[in-house]
Formats: C-alpha cells, structure tokens, sequence
C-alpha cells in the first residue's frame, strides 16, 4: 500500500487498540491524525502514538477546533453514540468509516449530508490483496499494535478492561508457555 499522494486530515474516533493502530497507520502514510476520545488521559498516549491534535469527543470547544477539516474519520467506538456527533468534523465530500460494532442505531440529518456530500460507511475486511499490503506496509514502517503478554489466569481481568474502556489501548497476548507453568490453573492433558 503506497503512501497516497494526497495528504489529508484523517480522524481516528476511539483511542483503543484498532484506533491505536489506525493512528499508527495514517501517520506512516504521511497524512495529519485527529485522534478523539470521550477520555481526557487518553490524549498524550495518542500524540506518542503519532496524533498531531487531540479532541476531547464530551468537549464542545475542543471538538470545534477540527470542525470542517476532517476528510475521512474513522470510528472504531463500539459502545452506544450517534455519528450525528462527528458529522461537523468533515469537509465537504468528508467520509465517515464506521469500523466499531455498535448494535444501537444512529439517527443522523439527512439535509446536513446532501448540502455537502457527506458520506456515512462501514468497511468489514478488505479481502487478501488488502491484508497482505497493509501487513507490508507494517513491516516496512515497523508499525506494530501495543500487547501485553498475560497470563491464562489473568483472562477475566483483561476481559474485564475491554468491556469497560481500554484505558491504555493495549491488546492482550495470552502467553500458553507462561500460563501451562501454572499447575492450579492449567488442567492437565
């Protein structure tokens, strides 16, 4: 996957694992990141990660600082919001890619889409081809998603955080060496 040629404000709405690595992907292409959070402590985290501005998404004035400079957001937020709430965020014939899984729906104004082209979208995977690029540009780039190895015994606790806010945007490895030392936690085979 080539760097594009045009550069572009890009969004990245929820500051978890997937949104960590959109960050990390977006600036490796050369392209501005807007990293948004409904968590103030996660903004820091954003700018190591490659952000060049933070938006606190519960924050009108912050949210005001990007209105109309965004051309492609994507949300990977799978909890309960309304897209209606990052609408003003996009340029004229700005896109919205909806990656997270949110099983409520959103109510979004029609009349503000049409006057300015605004498109709303999902995107599941985008096959093979796209996989084996995009895992090359990782390897060129040297663009790896943030772990922590854990332990079996450890997996209520990690599910835990997932279900709550992954306050630090980690993805959890689980280590089966570590874990089948463990003889009160492992059964035997």
């Amino acid at each position: 996957m080539p760097p594009q040629e045009n550069k572009m404000t890009i969004g990245i709405a929820g500051i978890g694992g997937l949104g960590t690595m959109g960050i990390k992907i977006a600036k490796a292409l050369g392209h501005r990141v807007v990293a948004i959070s409904s968590t103030a402590s996660k903004a820091e985290s954003a700018k190591q990660k490659g952000a060049d501005a933070f938006m606190l998404s519960t924050d009108g004035k912050s949210m005001s600082a990007e209105n109309v400079k965004i051309a492609l957001l994507l949300s990977t937020i799978s909890a309960p919001y309304q897209l209606a709430h990052y609408m003003p965020l996009l340029k004229n014939t700005g896109t919205i890619v909806q990656l997270g899984l949110v099983t409520e729906p959103h109510q979004v104004n029609q009349m503000e889409m049409l006057g300015s082209r605004k498109k709303i979208t999902t995107f599941f995977i985008g096959g093979i081809k796209a996989t084996e690029e995009l895992l090359e540009l990782c390897s060129q780039k040297n663009i790896l998603p943030d772990i922590q190895l854990v332990e079996a015994k450890e997996v209520d606790r990690c599910w835990q955080q997932l279900c709550t806010i992954n306050k630090d945007g980690v993805r959890y490895v689980l280590d089966i060496a570590k874990s089948k030392q463990t003889k009160d936690f492992m059964p035997q085979l």
